[in-house]
């Protein structure tokens, strides 16, 4: 009777939670490593509607050009003379597309010519981001 005792006593002790937390982490660290990441400007930028955009996940820099007429690439202001050297470089670093976002309310002239720059120091992978529109 004793030893009766003795085993429930042993099998009631706890249970263990070892196989369990093994199994949390690995699907915990299964989730991380297939979240994918988006990459944005830095910068709130209202970009225009395209009933044709299509996403970039090969774009590696991000150039952003504010309503203010402001530069930025990759979250980092760049003056308007530098921006060709600043995004090659990235881009060559990084090895991926260059993706352009102008704001809605930013001056046409701005972009082209931020455009044309990042053409001229190398870079002809360039897209314009646009929201998906209802068209």
């Amino acid at each position: 009777m004793r030893r009766r005792r003795l085993r429930q006593d042993e099998d009631a002790s706890g249970i263990d939670l070892t196989p369990m937390l093994d199994v949390v982490f690995i699907m915990l660290i299964f989730f991380i490593v297939t979240t994918s990441f988006v990459r944005e400007s830095g910068v709130e930028i209202e970009r225009p509607e395209a009933s044709s955009a299509t996403p970039r996940p090969d774009a590696q820099v991000m150039v952003a050009i504010t309503s203010e007429g402001a530069i930025w690439v990759n979250g980092e202001a760049v003056d308007e003379d530098r921006v060709g050297q600043v995004v090659a470089r990235a881009a060559r670093s990084a090895g991926g597309g260059v993706v352009v976002q102008a704001d809605r309310q930013s001056q046409t002239g701005l972009l082209i010519e931020t455009m044309d720059s990042i053409r001229q120091a190398g870079i002809e992978d360039i897209a314009v981001a646009a929201s998906r529109g209802r068209g």
